[in-house]
């Protein structure tokens, strides 16, 4: 005769096995809304979210234009224009600033986060793209990808420093928080770049092989690790940056182009050229692939880890540029 204990213990255990056995709902995509946007239908780019403000600033790159999106009452609330062939943005929400690459004015505009007002223009830079601030050096990071160099600014009196020289085409440019530098993507040597933003000088070169033109890429500082793609080879790699070495590669749209992660969800959205939007449940320093989104021209990405929702800008919906919001559960 089995004790009562002992039943009640098997049962237990049976129905662990059994929901353990139990495979994982598959999330969804679902559009929230399609929200006009003002301007022509032309090319978008980057975006930079400021929680401090919940704004979605977003580079209409086509247009020659910035607009600011209040991510509370889903409308526009500010939009510079004479922005011309603006690619990179990046919010700081300790400085109140927003800074803008502008590939067409072959310089850097800074704006005012409370209402998008132009305070200066900075030239430089054949082909201005990503940006990244580094906090202790006070200085802003420009990858010249064109240029084969990355700009550097200092903030406080808005002036350029010597440009860094690369040896390589440069792709997009992120700020490691952990160790205070600035990573770059040379695309054309395969290889990401770490630059000690106190004295401008590249202190180390990391292959990435098997990714092909690695342009877009994304730091996540707090674990130790970055997630690179290649615009050639159409593939997305995981390096842990604590042993310097990729550790998996994962397929993902044909030309990937910008990243987004939410840190609360751990998710990880890698958008393309292609319009494939690929999102990746963050498991370690492995990837779990999840159902992709595709839309024409979906090719930048940005996610509110507080609501959790996506956003994408879409340069033409019925001959209208709009701004998508889509939820992934």
């Amino acid at each position: 005769m089995v004790s009562r204990p002992l039943f009640v213990t098997a049962l237990v255990l049976i129905a662990y096995r059994a929901s353990a056995q139990e495979p994982r709902p598959v999330p969804e995509w679902h559009v929230v809304a399609d929200v006009l946007l003002p301007g022509r239908s032309a090319r978008f780019d980057y975006q930079s979210l400021d929680p401090t403000t919940q704004r979605l600033w977003i580079a209409h790159m086509g247009a020659g234009e910035v607009l600011a999106f209040d991510l509370r009452t889903h409308h526009v609330v500010s939009r510079t224009p004479d922005m011309p062939g603006v690619t990179g943005i990046r919010a700081v929400p300790a400085l109140g600033r927003v800074f803008a690459a502008l590939s067409g004015g072959h310089e850097v505009a800074v704006l005012d986060s409370r209402n998008g007002r132009v305070l200066g223009r900075v030239p430089g830079g054949r082909f201005p793209d990503g940006l990244a601030y580094a906090p202790a050096a006070e200085k802003l990071f420009v990858s010249d990808e064109y240029g084969r160099q990355e700009l550097v600014i200092d903030v406080p009196s808005a002036s350029a420093r010597r440009p860094i020289q690369l040896g390589g085409e440069a792709g997009n440019t992120q700020y490691d928080s952990v160790t205070g530098h600035i990573w770059v993507a040379v695309q054309t040597r395969n290889e990401l770049v770490a630059i000690d933003p106190l004295t401008d000088s590249v202190t180390e070169r990391i292959p990435v092989p098997g990714i092909q033109g690695p342009h877009g890429f994304y730091v996540d500082a707090e674990h130790r690790l970055l997630y690179v793609t290649g615009e050639e080879s159409g593939n997305l790699g995981v390096l842990d940056l604590d042993r310097r070495r990729l550790v998996h590669t994962y397929a993902v749209g044909e030309e990937p182009d910008v990243l987004a992660l939410d840190p609360v969800r751990r998710r990880l959205f890698v958008a393309a050229e292609s319009g494939v939007v690929a999102p990746f449940d963050v498991q370690g320093d492995s990837l779990l692939p999840l159902p992709r989104y595709t839309a024409a021209h979906a090719h930048s990405v940005a996610v509110d880890p507080s609501s959790h929702l996506v956003y994408v800008p879409l340069e033409n919906v019925h001959g209208r540029p709009v701004l998508r919001i889509l939820r992934l559960e």
